[in-house]
């Protein structure tokens, strides 16, 4: 197991490792090993708990806004709530990846409820931009998950970058965190920018859902709060959600082998070396809703959050066997590695001013 992350390898694999062998692909070899563990069976019982917990706990904080009132210790459950938020999200992201239920139907109608309802972000918008991810992690030209918008993911963007991107480019390991304040709003603004576009199939059922969320939130928040108070409980709502939300994806793969056009890379071999695993126990494992086991959710998307643990001690052994570098860490390590990888990539752009 590597001690650094992979940000370089050669320009393509030996080909006898890109050749199935007798046994198929190598991830056909370690898909059967998954299936022979039962590890990609459904857990109906985990989900229903677990999505017990989360709505007892999204309605109970409801309640707590108006049970305590006018006062300044509404921040605190502001900040409370920025969690639950965060968690009905993950739920949004296990159903899209049919997680919890097999078939499409279910799935999609769980995932507007939980996504465009509960926490008012488009699921038609960030399926669509989620599975343009998954196929090409890294990638530098498909993954819109390190387009250059804002933050410059690679030396060769940070070369090319204009406007914004430039200006933040100069200087985004500082503004990183900050940034992250910014996501709430900017997934909202986003959702309903997608309506216009391709990529939400039901635009009129999630433009509707959206606007009952926000009808609903912005509501009883102003009905609990004096405006000044309620302005500040939307702030810090806002902003500890993008800030939760940023911690938990960040991680993944930032700083991690970034995808040329030029590099061709079998599936199993483009999963796991654009991926980082956070190490951290059952505690991480609730806090990041299984997205800590990066490398195996990448090769199984449709695998149950409780079989994670076990695919990935399978999985790394899998991968010893053949030479594939696997990559964990601890989560603050993670973040370090984020924010060196940030700083050297914006180096074309400050070695230019």
């Amino acid at each position: 197991m590597p001690t650094q992350p992979v940000t370089a390898i050669p320009a393509a694999p030996p080909a006898a490792a890109r050749q199935p062998g007798p046994g198929g692909s190598d991830f056909a070899q370690l898909s059967r090993r998954m299936a022979a563990e039962g590890l990609l069976d459904r857990r109906p019982g985990y989900y229903a708990v677990r999505v017990g917990l989360v709505l007892a706990a999204f309605l109970g904080g409801w309640y707590a806004l108006f049970a305590l009132g006018d006062t300044w210790w509404q921040l605190a459950l502001a900040a409370g709530m920025s969690v639950v938020f965060a968690q009905v999200a993950l739920l949004s992201h296990d159903l899209a990846h049919r997680q919890v239920f097999g078939r499409r139907l279910p799935s999609e109608i769980g995932g507007r409820i939980a996504a465009n309802l509960l926490m008012g972000m488009s699921y038609g918008w960030w399926m669509n931009k989620h599975t343009r991810h998954h196929a090409n992690p890294n990638h530098e030209t498909r993954d819109p998950d390190v387009s250059p918008d804002l933050v410059v993911w690679s030396q060769r963007q940070a070369r090319e970058a204009g406007g914004l991107a430039r200006f933040i480019g100069r200087r985004q390991a500082y503004l990183f965190f900050p940034l992250l304040l910014l996501e709430g709003p900017n997934l909202s603004f986003n959702s309903f920018r997608a309506l216009r576009g391709p990529a939400v199939k039901r635009p009129v059922l999630e433009g509707v859902l959206l606007v009952v969320h926000f009808a609903a939130y912005f509501g009883l928040v102003l009905a609990a709060l004096p405006v000044g108070k309620a302005v500040a409980f939307l702030a810090v709502h806002q902003a500890l959600l993008g800030v939760y939300l940023g911690c938990v994806f960040a991680p993944n793969h930032k700083g991690m082998l970034m995808v040329t056009p030029e590099l061709r890379l079998d599936f199993l071999r483009r999963q796991v070396l654009t991926s980082r695993n956070v190490r951290g126990g059952a505690v991480l494992d609730a806090v990041m809703g299984g997205l800590n086991y990066q490398v195996e959710h990448h090769l199984f998307p449709s695998m149950p959050t409780p079989a994670l643990g076990r695919a990935a001690r399978i999985t790394r052994e899998f991968c010893a066997e053949k030479g594939i570098p696997y990559y964990e860490t601890g989560l603050l390590r993670s973040y370090r590695e984020i924010l060196t990888h940030l700083h050297r990539t914006g180096e074309p752009i400050r070695s230019g001013d």
